[in-house]
């Protein structure tokens, strides 16, 4: 039944960047049977069918929400702080409590379970996880991460190094996926190019890459939400976005003739970039005049 899940889990991952509270939600199916892989409710989850804890959440809070946990303001600078493993909060304050409890079984028996870490409101990015310490005086539990490459019941990183290199993929993809929401959000979920709404098919482009030290950090000011087609176009100098926000695109694919989608790619040319409603948003002027050098260079 937890390979069931790890497995459903791992399928939805394949193809979408988070899930949703629907996804955990809608859960997953079993010899014919549907089960939840959260409890909305709390954030430790073991299905009465099963012997070990499931999953465990951090929810990420929406602005103005009360806040119930550490967790749900930590989790992010913990993870990007730590080498190896993160803290996770006990339900209350009785290290005994059936939800508590099995924290402890799961780091007695080294059971692998499925850690949901809010990247924004109702969104998560789903971990292969173990508990790796417990503390009743504390009142927390000590998570580690599996292997990046296998979110399954495979064994867990047995060494410092390996520990390391599985929570670096994490923080990895946690960079990512924040970056990712926080970009979108401020867009409020639409192409900067097209207006598409469809969240499943944008990505965040980075005006300056990641691995520029300088400039590329995973600022909102350093990003702008585009289709796939579109953010392939942006990174391959085929369209290019002045410092004034006009779009132009390349010569090579104006004097292309070959159906609607291209001529779409070629309608944006002299048009202006959609820019978000608030002006702290837009994008940094000084980064779009670096990388549109590299456009007109490339021409």
């Amino acid at each position: 039944m937890r390979q069931a899940a790890f497995e459903h889990v791992r399928a939805l991952n394949d193809i979408y960047d988070d899930l949703t509270s629907d996804d955990l939600r809608a859960g997953f199916q079993f010899e014919g049977k549907r089960f939840p892989l959260v409890n909305p409710q709390r954030g430790i989850f073991k299905p009465r069918e099963m012997r070990f804890t499931l999953s465990i959440r951090t929810v990420y809070p929406r602005p103005g929400a009360k806040i119930w946990y550490d967790d749900q303001t930590r989790v992010h600078q913990q993870l990007f702080a730590s080498a190896d493993f993160v803290d996770y909060a006990f339900m209350g304050s009785n290290p005994d409590a059936a939800d508590n409890r099995g924290l402890r079984e799961a780091y007695e028996h080294r059971v692998p379970l499925l850690y949901f870490v809010g990247i924004a409101p109702g969104r998560y990015l789903p971990q292969i996880a173990y508990i790796a310490g417990w503390d009743a005086l504390s009142l927390k539990a000590r998570v580690g991460f599996g292997y990046p490459s296998r979110l399954d019941a495979a064994r867990f990183p047995d060494s410092a190094p390996a520990r390391e290199y599985a929570i670096r993929a994490v923080k990895q993809r946690l960079h990512q996926a924040t970056f990712r929401q926080a970009v979108l959000t401020a867009y409020d979920g639409r192409c900067a190019l097209s207006g598409l709404p469809e969240i499943r098919l944008l990505d965040a482009a980075h005006i300056i890459r990641d691995g520029d030290e300088r400039l590329g950090q995973p600022l909102v000011t350093n990003g702008i939400p585009l289709t796939k087609l579109h953010h392939a176009a942006f990174d391959s100098h085929l369209i290019g976005i002045d410092p004034d926000f006009k779009l132009h695109v390349s010569r090579r694919l104006l004097l292309q003739r070959d159906g609607p989608m291209l001529e779409a790619l070629k309608s944006l040319d002299g048009q202006t970039l959609r820019l978000p409603p608030r002006v702290r948003d837009r994008p940094d002027r000084d980064r779009l005049s670096m990388r549109y050098s590299d456009f007109v260079a490339a021409a």
